[in-house]
């Protein structure tokens, strides 16, 4: 299941819900329509699945960022190295399911627009938590306000899955290392 969800994952970060087809997602899913539709009740239900199995790597990929650093202030770093990394190449071409749905269904579907809220509330929130074990550590200063500081970076790391997409070149040092000042 996780093989057919991330050929669906694939074909939704390119086109968008809106223009993506069944017959797309059989293709990318390697599965014949009526086992699409017998696993998932409709194309919806595909996009959310889809959506879940995004959200799941993606964070096991953070997660795996942030584990390299040695302090609060390092993991940080390497969490937002992993988004200039995922931002470029033929994964930022791609795109991100999570922008892109906050772009082309939030508006409209409030079941996608609670999975966004969720998942970027759930990103903002471990950055808030390293920034505090910075703190804790002493990596980053006691004044940082670690709430309003995590929902700046949430800016920038949506923001670098944007120029991605656009096809922008990102210089991920001199970001990454213009956002650390954030910390400073």
């Amino acid at each position: 299941m996780d093989t057919a969800l991330d050929g669906a994952v694939r074909v939704f970060c390119e086109r968008g819900y809106h223009a993506t087809s069944i017959g797309d997602l059989t293709a990318a899913m390697r599965l014949a329509t009526g086992s699409v539709y017998k696993a998932f009740r409709d194309k919806h239900a595909v996009f959310l699945a889809a959506f879940e199995r995004y959200a799941t790597v993606r964070r096991e990929q953070t997660r795996g960022a942030a584990a390299r650093g040695a302090n609060g202030r390092e993991r940080l770093r390497h969490v937002l190295l992993s988004y200039v990394e995922h931002s470029q190449g033929r994964e930022g071409r791609r795109g991100c399911i999570v922008v892109g749905s906050a772009v082309e269904l939030s508006a409209v579907d409030p079941v996608v627009r609670a999975r966004v809220n969720a998942q970027l509330a759930t990103n903002e929130s471990f950055i808030a938590g390293l920034i505090r074990e910075g703190q804790a550590d002493g990596s980053i200063p006691r004044h940082v306000a670690a709430d309003d500081t995590a929902r700046l970076m949430i800016c920038i790391t949506q923001g670098m899955r944007v120029v991605g997409k656009a096809r922008l070149p990102l210089d991920g040092t001199r970001l990454v290392g213009v956002a650390m000042k954030l910390l400073a």
